[in-house]
């Protein structure tokens, strides 16, 4: 088979048109409904009962319910972000039906996963911070210790930084002793707030797979997998100047982000705004946030153009990955100062989220840094 290219000005390229993207699109359809059977029979912890009434099959392990959630939720989002770039070749109204509806089923089959890594990643950095066990071992202390006032928002932002040796690293032994009076107390908090919310996550997404607005999108995308809605105008269309703006996007929004201040080890406002009382998402992290998203739109337009002979990018892998870890402690960072705004909890208890909290704004600036320095390489493509 030829080599599909991206320069339209190669004239040994192959001429990528909308049957590419119809074939795309039947096959991440394909994936998605082996995936729905594959959930039901997986689904012995009663995940799979939501779904009963569409996929059937048998019970199995709880492994491999999960595993095809992942799947549901990998070829949702490819499906939706294909109908995004390449909008102008699918029928409008369709497309715009599906796209939202494909996207709050991705969302809501993922917030478990988020919850359960993010409890993961607060206790295994309280542990790396303290060097003593996090894991909750007690009830978490409500005892009065003046009202708020022990939230993250009292806790100095020098203090903070200082005491967590920066990122990734310790705080010094002088002050471990403090750290580890107060966390093993702050992860029985945090294990109590996000277990309930892992459990509300799955609850909802039993209630969503179980859905009649779930059956609709299952009967759509079944529908997908053998007629793709392409415009009149569709087959003749080369789909080049589609993607190349999905990647023309993604180059603005990196050219707007604060490269050179993400060459810096520490961020001193990125902490003062997460130290605030504010609980609203941290105002820095959002143009990030979406380049990440274009980021992995630019990944599938690259997949539909190549279909399985994709060539390897290695600064596009790296620089994903550094935005995923960007993704992660960001919202861990969130959890551990919503955390220490609990009414009621002891000073040494808050005094560990907000060195916990600090922990991971490093962390967030240590990605962009990651991928400050991915970005700037040249992409090198495996033969």
């Amino acid at each position: 088979m030829a080599q599909r290219h991206l320069d339209p000005t190669d004239p040994t390229a192959e001429a990528v048109t909308a049957d590419a993207l119809a074939g795309y699109l039947r096959a991440q359809a394909t994936e998605f409904l082996r995936a729905l059977r594959l959930h039901r029979e997986g689904g012995s912890n009663g995940a799979g009962a939501a779904a009963r009434g569409y996929a059937g099959g048998r019970a199995g392990s709880v492994e491999e319910s999960v595993d095809a959630a992942r799947a549901l939720r990998h070829s949702a989002r490819r499906i939706s972000g294909s109908l995004h770039t390449f909008r102008p070749l699918l029928d409008p109204a369709w497309s715009e039906e599906m796209r939202p509806e494909l996207a709050w089923l991705s969302g809501t089959l993922g917030l478990e996963h988020a919850y359960e890594a993010r409890l993961e990643r607060l206790l295994l950095a309280l542990h790396r911070l303290s060097g003593a066990a996090v894991l909750p071992a007690q009830p978490v202390d409500a005892r009065a210790a003046g009202g708020r006032a022990a939230g993250v928002a009292s806790l100095p932002v020098k203090a903070a930084a200082e005491n967590t040796g920066g990122p990734g690293g310790p705080p010094p032994a002088a002050e471990r002793g403090n750290l580890t009076v107060g966390a093993a107390k702050a992860g029985a908090l945090l294990e109590r707030q996000l277990t309930l919310a892992r459990t509300r996550a799955h609850s909802t997404a039993l209630q969503a797979l179980g859905s009649s607005r779930f059956h609709a999108v299952a009967d759509k995308v079944a529908v997908l997998a053998s007629e793709v809605p392409l415009t009149p105008t569709a087959p003749t269309t080369g789909l080049y100047p589609l993607a190349a703006a999905a990647e023309e996007r993604l180059t603005d929004a990196i050219a707007a982000l604060p490269l050179i201040t993400a060459g810096h080890p520490y961020n001193a406002e990125a902490l003062v705004h997460g130290l605030s009382p504010d609980p609203s998402p941290h105002p820095q992290d959002g143009p990030w946030h979406q380049v990440r998203l274009l980021l992995r739109l630019h990944r599938y337009a690259r997949e539909v153009l190549y279909g399985g002979e994709a060539p390897l990018d290695v600064r596009q892998l790296t620089a994903g990955q550094a935005l995923n870890r960007h993704r992660d402690a960001s919202e861990a960072a969130a959890a551990a100062a919503q955390a220490a705004r609990t009414p009621r909890i002891t000073p040494a208890t808050a005094y560990a989220l907000g060195v916990l909290h600090a922990d991971q704004r490093h962390e967030v600036e240590a990605a962009r840094f990651a991928f400050q320095q991915a970005w700037q390489r040249q992409t090198v493509d495996a033969p």
